[in-house]
């Protein structure tokens, strides 16, 4: 018997974001990301019931990389599971599921020190208690290339695809093309209005890996992320969209990359300017947006070409 496989978008409210999880209504249901500790109870429940579906009926929670606002939610969906779904992570961004001071240090090491905020580490910590719902060990660790199987002839195919974080990773669901990437296409950035990736190369061949082997007929992305011109694609794209997105996402790599790149070759000057020391990319990008708002993706994104750098070097 050949089983059809809806999936459903679950929407849970974040401040200024809209945090998107999704429903594989398969015979061992699935639910793709978790958004933060409320998301469970505020946002997946009750879309869950709206459609006749219930959420102690998930047998997978199939999380596509490590950031607060995709892993928060998990112990608590898992708890509201009675504790039977299994939790899968990539084994490179495991210790975010793991630990809460994890999300510390990766703040520390990256964007932190350009940021310049002495309260910087307590209000991570902050944010981090307030919207992880729970540390705990994932129960099936992935490097990519597995299969996993969601009941009946329904399976899902693992793609390791680093670089937004090391851990990302894709899940398709085999026969269909449909490709959840989580925040691994990340277009000209989502309400921060710039990419974030923490390893430009990885990210860059993510892309490709996604547009040439993938080749998603539906593409599910973790947030709505924009156009050039400003205006956010949905969460759910068509095979052309999906195409456009990755070639956009692709060509913004390029003009950063270039500008990121240029600025470190001429040598980092501090300045006054909020976006020193790589003032003179965010010039030539044409960035005016303000980059301490957390995740704060342009620090993240010119730390990632700075590392780039320094390992060439």
């Amino acid at each position: 018997m050949t089983h059809t496989v809806d999936v459903h978008p679950l929407v849970s409210p974040w401040g200024r974001f809209g945090l998107y999880s999704f429903f594989i209504d398969a015979p061992e249901p699935a639910i793709v990301d978790t958004g933060i500790a409320s998301s469970p109870t505020e946002g997946m429940a009750p879309a869950l019931e709206a459609i006749g579906r219930r959420i102690e009926d998930v047998r997978w929670i199939l999380l596509t990389h490590g950031h607060i606002d995709h892993i928060g939610g998990a112990h608590a969906l898992w708890e509201l599971t009675g504790r039977r779904a299994q939790v899968v992570i990539h084994e490179a961004d495991a210790p975010m599921l793991r630990s809460r001071r994890a999300h510390v240090d990766e703040y520390l090491a990256g964007r932190g020190p350009y940021l310049g905020d002495p309260e910087g580490e307590a209000k991570v910590t902050a944010a981090t208690n307030a919207v992880i719902s729970g540390e705990m060990e994932p129960s099936l660790l992935v490097k990519g290339g597995e299969t996993i199987s969601l009941g009946g002839d329904v399976t899902l195919s693992v793609h390791s695809i680093p670089g937004h974080t090391p851990g990302s990773v894709a899940y398709a669901i085999d026969g269909r093309r449909s490709v959840f990437v989580g925040d691994a296409v990340q277009v000209h950035g989502a309400a921060n209005g710039f990419p974030g990736y923490t390893d430009p190369a990885a990210y860059r061949a993510g892309l490709e890996y996604v547009r040439d082997e993938i080749r998603p007929q539906h593409l599910y992305l973790g947030h709505p992320y924009r156009r050039a011109d400003g205006t956010p694609y949905g969460v759910e794209l068509d095979a052309a969209q999906a195409q456009e997105a990755i070639t956009q996402s692709l060509a913004i790599e390029s003009r950063v990359g270039a500008a990121a790149c240029g600025c470190l070759r001429a040598g980092l000057q501090e300045t006054d300017s909020p976006y020193s020391p790589f003032a003179p990319a965010a010039e030539e990008i044409g960035y005016r947006g303000d980059p301490t708002l957390e995740p704060s993706p342009f620090f993240t994104s010119m730390h990632g070409y700075r590392t780039q750098h320094d390992q060439n070097s």
